[in-house]
C-alpha cells in the first residue's frame, strides 16, 4: 500500500494532480474506514479515496524523472498509426486511456490528436479530448519539471510545431 501524507500532490486518474488535505474516518455499515481526502489542483473539487483501495483506483505519485522520460518519447514517436476508427470508437478508446491515469497513456491520446490536428481539422468533440490531455500532462509534468504550466504547455505544443514534423 502507498502510503501519501498530508500536502502531498498525488494523481488522481481522470482528474490531474491533487493535493492530499486529509486522512479522514468513517464509519460505513459497521466498519470504520479510513479515507484519503483530496483537493484537484485544477478545479477544487474534493474526492475521498479509501485509504486501502488507493493503489487500485489508480492514485499514484508524481511521475519520476524516467517515467516523464517514456512520456517525451511517446509524445516524439511519429511512425504510430493513428486509428482509422469512427469518431465513437476513438473517442471511447482515448476515455479509457485518460482513465486509467498513466501518463503515457494520456501522452498517446495528445499525440494522436495533435497529429491529426495536422491533417484535419478537428471535430468538437475532438478539441475537448485534446484539451483534456493535454491539462492532465501539462499539470502533471509543470509540477514534476517545477516549471509554470504555462511554459510546459509551450513546450509541449512546440513539439508539435510545423518544424518538428
Amino acid at each position: 500500500m502507498t502510503d501519501f501524507k498530508v500536502g502531498e500532490k498525488a494523481v488522481y486518474p481522470g482528474h490531474g494532480v491533487a493535493e492530499v488535505v486529509g486522512v479522514a474516518r468513517r464509519e460505513i455499515s459497521g466498519a470504520t474506514l479510513e479515507f484519503y481526502e483530496l483537493r484537484v489542483i485544477e478545479n477544487g473539487m474534493k474526492v475521498m479515496v479509501p485509504r486501502k483501495n488507493a493503489v487500485n483506483v489508480g492514485l499514484r505519485r508524481i511521475v519520476t524523472e524516467e517515467q516523464m522520460q517514456e512520456v517525451y518519447e511517446v509524445l516524439l514517436r511519429r511512425d504510430e498509426k493513428i486509428s482509422t476508427a469512427t469518431w465513437n470508437r476513438r473517442h471511447r478508446e482515448y476515455m479509457d486511456k485518460i482513465k486509467t491515469g498513466s501518463l503515457s497513456e494520456i501522452a498517446k491520446v495528445m499525440r494522436d490528436l495533435c497529429l491529426l490536428r495536422g491533417d484535419k481539422e478537428l471535430s468538437f468533440g475532438e478539441r475537448k479530448m485534446l484539451n483534456t490531455a493535454q491539462t492532465l500532462l501539462v499539470q502533471e509534468l509543470a509540477l514534476a519539471k517545477g516549471v509554470d504550466e504555462a511554459a510546459m504547455s509551450a513546450e509541449l505544443e512546440g513539439l508539435f510545431s510545423e518544424s518538428a514534423s
